[in-house]
């Protein structure tokens, strides 16, 4: 099963460029944790990552929430941050429309996401002409690789984010398997063969819940059900907790889960 190999044998193997990015980063780092910083303010987003920098290989972002978003300060700071500790940038943006309209959102607008998001998001709902505009968009904006995940499920209590959905997802994942290269999900998407890459949200190991519909699991669980990534929030930085040592711990965990499933 492909999804069971070592990170570092994916890596070589696979059709996105930037999945590949992701396996070699995951490796070098020994985390396949993505910190999801929702805040408010540039300042805030900024001194978080600079701290939890060496122990994630991803950023997941929403600039859209930043009530002092500027481009250069912001997603400057986004950039250098991103070099000075090697992680990617995935700006959650969730992509919900008709090709012709994401690429504008994409490439456009004052975000311009393409130019500088290693990745983003997209639901299945309009159809395959959504992987079509963004990855348009994305060889208009840049020469640098972009990648595009598509949301098969969700963490979120009663989601409708699952079997007839989840199937007809991947089904138009496989339109553009070098744009497209996996998944938001719970569980392991696509056949035993096919590689794509799962980051799943809702992980923790404290919180089992949120109040806002919110579940959690836990780190072992959603590796061993053939999860790539967890993605982590409050957990790191909510409740007044200390963001370094809740990356630590995280990171740890993480990286341990996947051993144990190479090893199984």
């Amino acid at each position: 099963m492909v999804a069971t190999a070592a990170y570092e044998e994916r890596a070589a193997a696979h059709d996105s460029q930037v999945a590949a990015k992701l396996l070699r980063t995951i490796v070098a780092k020994q985390s396949n944790l993505c910190a999801s910083l929702d805040v408010r303010s540039t300042a805030q987003l900024l001194e978080i990552l600079d701290q939890i920098g060496p122990y994630i290989c991803m950023v997941k972002t929403h600039v859209d929430i930043i009530d002092d978003f500027e481009p250069a300060r912001t997603i400057g700071g986004l950039k250098r941050l991103a070099e000075k500790h090697n992680f990617l940038i995935f700006e959650d943006r969730k992509f919900a429309d008709i090709g012709s309209t994401v690429k504008a959102q994409y490439a456009g607008g004052v975000y311009r996401i393409a130019e500088w998001a290693d990745i983003t998001n997209a639901h299945g709902v309009p159809g395959p002409g959504i992987v079509s505009g963004l990855e348009e968009a994305a060889r208009e904006a840049t020469s640098e690789p972009r990648g595009l995940l598509m949301l098969a499920e969700l963490s979120s209590q009663g989601s409708l984010a699952k079997g007839e959905y989840s199937r007809g997802t991947v089904e138009i994942a496989r339109s553009n398997r070098r744009f497209v290269f996996g998944f938001i999900a719970q569980n392991a998407m696509g056949t035993p063969d096919e590689d794509w890459l799962i980051l799943t949200p809702g992980v923790g190991l404290d919180d089992k819940g949120d109040g806002l519909g919110q579940q959690y699991r836990t780190v072992n669980e959603v590796i061993a059900n053939g999860s790539d990534v967890i993605i982590v929030g409050r957990g790191l930085y909510g409740k007044g907790r200390d963001p370094v040592h809740e990356a630590q711990r995280y990171q740890k965990a993480g990286w341990e889960a996947y051993l144990k499933r190479l090893a199984q």
